[in-house]
């Protein structure tokens, strides 16, 4: 017998809107509304679009060495990051595999972190297992998250409250929205400008609507979510990086902070601390995350296996589609060291037939962020 799915606080306003549901997580999930995919994404792109991102897990960190637990657990400065900031980080294993990745956000008195859906119950035991006892996590059941996104979101959410115009990339802040307090950041997963915001449950149907009343605002489902990260280079857990990744052949040493590096003031400290810091200083990583521009119009999937000239297997796509913004097939793959050089050309299988590639720096498309 097939277990219950379960579903977010907007479920019954996506199937009023003639939303398409599929499972995803462990969720009955809107895959595309009524515009499909394609308009979903450029519309996402050229105005705003509303995403229900409800089913990742919400979590509080109370006391006073909640910012260095969580540090132990992240190749990620912590400690230091300042009252209304978001970063962004990943757990590791101790083989400098990723666990998940992560929100990370200071407000006051607490750490407000968001965990991908699919790795909510296992990063809660994860954390609680590493929780000192001056330390407790809070589990956030009874809140929503959306997610407005687009070069008009700015414009839509201060309509509700102007004070989101002060807020820059990465910026977070409790704001009033129709009435109740929201947690809110000036971040997303789309490679535009927009906000994530924190809703109680049972106010996540009136801010919806209140966004979806202004006519530059549409539903975006999981099919458009998913093309438009996809676009903006962004990774997907469980499919781009997962326990067999370490960050260095995820290409995101962006992601892990000065002070934990090998020269900085807390180097180390983290599950796997050994091998990503000589990963990093010595640059021998057998494999590499790239980005893949297709010389075709076909689209290359997941999974698809990736050739040399010479008919070699030298890796494999991990996520593919068809660009919208683009107009074109991107992908993102790992491939052997040798062939992650700019400008690369790989021959992707798809049905038999062998598809030019060249390799590409991500994103695909700018990045829209409001930095200040």
């Amino acid at each position: 017998m097939s277990q219950q799915l379960l579903v977010t606080p907007l479920h019954a306003l996506h199937i009023a809107m003639g939303a398409k549901m599929v499972p995803f997580a462990g969720y009955d999930m809107p895959v595309q509304y009524a515009l499909g995919v394609r308009k979903e994404h450029i519309h996402c792109r050229e105005a705003a679009g509303l995403f229900d991102v409800s089913h990742m897990g919400q979590l509080r960190l109370h006391g006073e060495n909640a910012a260095k637990a969580l540090e132990a657990l992240v190749p990620v400065d912590i400690i230091d990051l300042p009252v209304g900031k978001q970063r962004y980080a990943f757990f590791t294993n101790e083989q400098g595999g990723i666990l998940d990745d992560l929100m990370v956000t200071k407000f006051g008195d607490h750490l407000f972190v968001v965990v991908n859906a699919a790795c909510k119950a296992q990063d809660i035991v994860h954390i609680q297992a590493h929780l000192p006892d001056d330390v407790t996590m809070e589990i956030l059941q009874d809140r929503a998250l959306l997610a407005i996104q687009g070069p008009k979101a700015a414009e839509v959410l201060a309509r509700l409250n102007p004070a989101v115009n002060n807020m820059v990339f990465m910026d977070a802040a409790v704001l009033d929205l129709v009435g109740v307090e929201c947690l809110i950041s000036r971040s997303g997963y789309t490679g535009e400008d927009g906000y994530e915001i924190s809703v109680p449950a049972d106010k996540a149907e009136p801010l919806a609507r209140a966004l979806l009343d202004q006519e530059e605002v549409e539903w975006i489902g999981l099919g458009a979510r998913d093309s438009l990260r996809l676009e903006c280079g962004l990774c997907l857990y469980g499919h781009d990086i997962d326990t067999t990744t370490t960050p260095v052949e995820a290409s995101l040493l962006w992601g892990i902070s000065k002070p934990r590096r090998a020269d900085g003031e807390r180097a180390g400290g983290f599950p796997g601390a050994e091998i990503i810091l000589e990963q990093i200083e010595t640059k021998d990583i057998s494999r590499k995350r790239v980005g893949l521009v297709g010389q075709s119009k076909a689209p290359v999937r997941e999974g698809s296996k990736l050739f040399d000239a010479d008919d070699h297997e030298i890796g494999i796509v991990t996520s593919g589609t068809f660009g919208p913004t683009r107009g074109m097939p991107v992908a993102m793959a790992y491939v052997q060291s040798d062939y992650a050089a700019l400008g690369t050309a790989i021959f992707a299988e798809v049905r038999g037939k062998k598809l030019p590639m060249i390799v590409e720096k991500m994103p695909f498309v700018p990045q829209n962020y409001v930095r200040g």
